[in-house]
């Protein structure tokens, strides 16, 4: 099973690199993702600038990577970062710490991987972020000179923080969360504005939100069992610092709790993801929910039942997703298109070659979401997602 799954999601990565790799204005070992296929000019010259969609962009080719490493993979990443380094001017350079966290988590997977490129940068990059850490509420705010925090912002930055081993800061922005944005499905709400009179819950419910809680429960709760001397195998009593142990626990129960809210009120029956399929940023929002549920699935500890349960369910939500779009999809020279909508049949993104283009469709009136980059990288997110995922496990009906 996991050969099926690699063999897509190599296909997959090739779609992604051939219809939107390019070099950054011409300029050697440079790369970049344009936003949309087929792109208009101002697109080919990356005058409008989709820094996060750069990030997630990455993240994929770390993905690909990791499956099936390859030097010409190590040096396509690496002229990744350089053209993002050159089209940003540098990594800080932007207001939105959501946009930074994202890129940062992106930058620190690749020094993950073996005979990795030097990700220059990052650290800085890092330090930018936590110093817009709010001295009183302990969170960071959507951008800078903003009343609105959200977990888009905090999700990530938490993350970041947990494997980077400033966990007390990732606890805090993890219990704001839990604390202030969970609505009565158990879901997690979008954030929090300090209006004149105090603050207003913002009650938007987001896949990657989830995604996100998921992540940073995760990499949290791993480094307290760590910190606990607590390893797979061993025995409560044998544990060096009970209490960390247990403070993982509390995370590890968010997680379980989540899981289940996610496939019960955010999902098919049949365990496809199928809340929110919009297109722009809202293209990559369900791919990042995908690549922590297989986080999920694949990392957290299987010492008892609960835990168990939760894995198998997060690997069913990956792999039914992944089963759906892959059965859904259009093929363009031996390639998929993905859909926007992972229940329903991709659309062509323009006519290709069979008629003259609609006047609806030339002047934008007709709005193709899987022209976005954005909706593509979520497949491909999925894809990597799933073969994963099978490599732990078995797909849902299989033996």
């Amino acid at each position: 099973m996991h050969e099926k799954w690699a063999h897509r999601a190599s296909l997959a990565e090739s779609a992604i690199n051939d219809r939107h790799a390019t070099r950054l204005w011409g300029l050697p070992r440079t790369n970049l993702a344009v936003v949309s296929w087929p792109p208009v000019m101002k697109e080919r010259l990356f005058i409008n600038w989709h820094y996060w969609w750069q990030a997630h962009y990455l993240d994929c080719l770390v993905d690909a990577a990791h499956r099936k490493p390859a030097r010409s993979k190590r040096q396509r990443i690496s002229n990744t970062m350089r053209g993002i380094r050159l089209r940003n001017g540098k990594y800080t350079r932007n207001r939105y710490y959501d946009d930074k966290a994202w890129l940062s988590l992106a930058l620190g997977r690749v020094e993950s991987l073996d005979k990795a490129p030097k990700a220059t940068g990052r650290k800085a990059l890092e330090a930018n972020i936590i110093a817009g850490i709010d001295d009183i509420t302990g969170v960071v705010p959507w951008r800078t000179g903003e009343t609105f925090s959200n977990v888009p912002t905090n999700g990530p930055v938490a993350i970041m923080l947990a494997r980077t081993g400033r966990l007390d800061q990732a606890v805090g922005i993890m219990d704001w969360v839990f604390d202030n944005l969970v609505d009565d499905r158990g879901l997690i709400q979008d954030g929090v504005r300090m209006r004149m009179d105090g603050p207003e819950t913002v009650g938007n419910i987001h896949t990657y939100n989830q995604g996100v809680a998921l992540g940073a429960c995760l990499e949290i709760a791993l480094e307290l069992r760590s910190r606990a001397g607590f390893g797979y195998a061993e025995s409560i009593d044998d544990v060096a610092d009970a209490d960390r142990v247990d403070d993982s626990m509390r995370f590890i129960t968010h997680i379980r709790e989540l899981i289940q809210a996610i496939a019960l009120h955010l999902a098919t029956p049949g365990g496809v993801i199928n809340w929110g399929n919009g297109d722009g940023d809202g293209g990559l929002f369900k791919g990042i929910l995908a690549r922590y549920l297989a986080d999920i699935a694949v990392r957290l500890p299987a010492d008892n039942p609960a835990n168990r349960a939760a894995k198998k369910v997060a690997a069913r939500l990956v792999l039914s997703s992944a089963t759906s779009v892959w059965n859904h999809r259009l093929e363009v020279d031996g390639l998929p298109v993905f859909a926007a909508d992972w229940t329903a049949d991709a659309r062509l993104p323009h006519n290709y070659g069979l008629g003259p283009t609609s006047f609806g469709e030339a002047v934008g009136v007709i709005r193709i979401s899987e022209r976005d980059l954005s909706v593509q990288l979520s497949g491909w997110m999925l894809l990597e997602a799933a073969a994963r995922v099978s490599l732990h496990q078995h797909e849902p009906g299989e033996a």
